[in-house]
């Protein structure tokens, strides 16, 4: 289940929320989305994911400084009107180093290095922000069987 592999992907339309604070508010930013959405009655296309903005070093600080740049966004199948706090907009995609992780998020940080490691050892560089994509619900199973992918472009 660790194993790197590139895949290419595609730009995605989607409902997402972007703001400053600190990464245990991306749960209660994802419920906030997917309300939105459902609200909307736009159809989900995809699981909610969150994109990381930053480094790993920059964003352990500025999570640690309630700084954090926090984005989460929910593939839809349809444009939406977005609000105030909520916008509707495509996700670029291309070519990006997955891992999937297996655990507690708390805990995917030698995930993240492993990945960071691969793409090192394969001469590549990220050239973007990083994504996790949440494959389960951490409230429907326990949190050793939770499935995260994460998602590196790379060039």
């Amino acid at each position: 289940m660790d194993e790197v592999i590139v895949v290419d992907v595609k730009p995605q339309r989607v409902v997402g929320m972007r703001k400053r604070g600190t990464y245990a508010e991306i749960g209660p930013m994802i419920v906030k989305v997917h309300e939105y959405v459902t609200a909307h009655k736009a159809n989900i296309a995809g699981r909610p994911m969150f994109v990381c903005h930053e480094t790993p070093r920059q964003a352990m600080k500025a999570n640690e400084e309630s700084n954090a740049d926090v984005e989460v966004a929910i593939p839809v199948a349809r444009e939406v009107e977005g609000s105030d706090e909520i916008a509707c907009y495509d996700l670029p995609g291309g070519q990006m180093a997955r891992i999937v992780h297996k655990g507690p998020y708390e805990q995917c940080a030698a995930t993240y290095k492993q990945l960071f490691t691969w793409i090192a050892e394969q001469h590549k560089k990220i050239v973007g922000p990083t994504r996790e994509v949440y494959l389960n619900d951490p409230r429907k199973v326990p949190p050793e069987e939770i499935l995260t992918e994460i998602y590196a472009p790379i060039g």
